[in-house]
């Protein structure tokens, strides 16, 4: 086995004393738990089995995948039989092709078979390698070991999809809206269409681009289209810098790409922005403005309140939604639901500004493995993220900024299994982190995230909470895991339940519960003044919520590969932002 197994394995306690007699560090914790569903290929070669024994403790690998690429993302997927007392682990390094470094990431999730919600899913060990370079080709190494049996190595290339560019040299035709469908009809692979100033109706879109050589309809200055854009099973085409009041659909479309546009969303259109509501594949949907109806206003808010409209929603896998700002929908970003959900796997949500959305800010719906809704700030929204359901997992939340969450900061709702949270920042009216869940929440991961609420109210005929700062008293407890997060209520108090255990005091919350390292925090913790929510029907302006230097906050972490490597101190700090960072970019760049 290699080094690096042999210290996660230690410490998730599947090695025995002997094996782990160099003494890992405590404060090293692996995510494990893990996901599902079919999709792509991998040239990963196998490796000879260097466990002992067999029987059905013993993992058997199966195939090893990883399916739809993004730009700074990698999927990786393990299938496998046996290991009936759960005890193998598939840890992950990876490198530039090419290069001699190898570098840890998170080892995959365990995920064993399941079903829930018309839905199923096999015995997987499922991750994402984070932050990688777009066009780039890195080299994995994964390692399964099992006590038991079962033990390999294999390795693989993946390369990320690059940037999407118009061709090089690619023709310019030159287009008004007199001339608009002329040109259109008789567009090739590779043209870019320069809309001129002008007013334009809405159009049906029925011409493809093909790779390197996508058709490009390009806006400039006083371009406006009234209406719905609709491209139907179309692929390659990119629209760019466009004024929309109306819609966008790209139902069944492939390499679509949506950037720099302006959507005005309209009834007429059900008050959408951007939508697939059918399986599509490998959307760039980047630096728009999306624009809802919905007001926030009590009646707006909840399922069945007074709200309309998906701002950007999206079905299939590989599609990547980042540095949008999204305002004034019934969500904000979404997956689809129920059976309208068609592989929604390997999905970027990065860097988007949500505000005003009446129900979610990220519906992360359905999501059947590795959706990645990292380093968004979500502000004014009812719930900020949901996960109703996760389907196995891993389902990510990473480095969130989220302020005034009326009801919930994460929807976990539905039987939700895998949900993984991680350095996100939460400032909410009512209960930090509540989920009422009344079904089990399974393979819950948790770490260094920050939690702090207060009094709560009834908005609409939901509950804030009423200032505990954990309660989950659905929690499965024994496939769930938290710790070293950073809890804290206006009430000066800390209470709440996880799972059938509940807890009156920071001790007790450190004795009773897998919270062995919480610390207590207030909001003084952040660097600059920020307010408690006391009014969430207000439209707060967006507040700076990195933390003091000097805070309880700092060094109170987990080190977590390839999540929250360079700290700055002895451990990483908690929270979306490490002390002294820049804040990242959000919404247009």
């Amino acid at each position: 086995m290699t080094s690096s197994f042999s210290r996660w394995a230690c410490v998730l306690g599947l090695l025995t004393s002997a094996a782990c007699s160099d003494d890992p560090p405590d404060d090293v914790d692996p995510v494990d738990g893990g996901n599902v569903t079919d999709g792509g290929s991998s040239d990963a070669g196998g490796g000879g089995d260097a466990g002992g024994g067999g029987g059905p403790d013993a993992t058997v690998a199966g195939a090893t995948s990883l399916p739809f690429p993004t730009l700074h993302h990698l999927t990786v997927e393990w299938a496998f039989s046996g290991d009936a007392n759960a005890n193998g682990v598939v840890t992950v390094r990876y490198r530039v092709g090419g290069t001699n470094v190898w570098r840890e990431a998170l080892p995959l999730r365990r995920v064993a078979a399941g079903s829930n919600e018309g839905f199923s899913w096999t015995n997987r060990h499922s991750g994402s390698v984070f932050d990688l370079q777009p066009g780039t080709t890195y080299e994995l190494e994964l390692t399964l070991t099992d006590p038991d049996g079962g033990t390999t190595t294999r390795t693989t290339n993946a390369t990320t999809r690059p940037l999407p560019v118009p061709m090089a040299s690619a023709p310019i035709k030159a287009v008004t809206p007199a001339t608009f469908a002329s040109v259109a009809a008789s567009a090739q692979p590779g043209d870019i269409l320069q809309l001129g100033a002008g007013t334009y109706v809405g159009f049906d879109w029925s011409r493809s681009g093909t790779e390197g050589k996508p058709i490009v309809l390009r806006g400039t200055a006083g371009v406006v289209i009234n209406g719905a854009i609709n491209l139907f099973a179309q692929a390659y085409v990119h629209l760019e810098g466009l004024t929309v009041n109306g819609r966008i659909r790209f139902n069944g479309s492939k390499h679509m790409v949506i950037q720099r546009c302006t959507i005005n969303a309209s009834s007429t259109y059900g008050g959408d922005g951007i939508v697939t509501f059918t399986r599509a594949e490998n959307a760039y949907i980047a630096d728009n403005v999306v624009t809802g109806l919905t007001q926030w206003v009590e009646a707006s808010l909840g399922a069945s309140g007074d709200n309309l409209g998906e701002g950007i929603a999206v079905n299939g896998p590989g599609h990547v939604i980042l540095h949008n700002r999204v305002t004034g929908f019934r969500d904000g970003i979404s997956l689809l639901e129920d059976d309208e959900a068609v592989d929604q796997f390997s999905i970027d949500i990065l860097n988007n500004d949500l505000t005003g959305n009446a129900d979610d800010g990220i519906e992360a719906d359905f999501c059947f493995h590795n959706c990645r809704i990292v380093r968004n700030r979500l502000t004014n929204n009812f719930i900020a993220v949901s996960s109703q359901p996760g389907l196995g997992g891993p389902t990510y939340f990473v480095r969130n900024a989220i302020y005034n969450a009326v009801h919930v900061a994460f929807k976990l709702y539905r039987g939700s299994t895998g949900d993984v949270l991680l350095h996100n920042t939460v400032v909410k009216h009512g209960d930090a982190f509540g989920i009422y869940a009344g079904r089990p929440v399974a393979n819950l991961y948790a770490r260094n995230n920050l939690f702090l609420g207060g009094p709560g109210g009834t908005f609409n005929g939901y509950s804030s909470g009423t200032g505990r700062v954990l309660h989950v008293p659905d929690l499965d407890v024994a496939s769930s895991s938290l710790d070293h997060d950073g809890v804290g209520s206006t009430t000066d108090t800390v209470t709440g339940r996880l799972g059938a255990t509940t807890f009156s005091n920071l001790q007790t919350l450190r004795t009773g519960t897998s919270e062995q390292h919480a610390v207590q925090v207030d909001l003084t913790v952040f660097a600059n003044t920020v307010a408690y929510p006391a009014a969430p029907l207000t439209l707060y302006a967006k507040p700076d919520l990195r933390i003091r230097a000097d805070s309880a906050a700092v060094n109170a972490g987990q080190p977590l590969p390839n999540i929250n490597e360079g700290f700055a101190g002895q451990a990483p700090d908690l929270g979306a932002f490490e002390a002294g960072a820049d804040l990242p970019v959000y919404g247009p760049r």
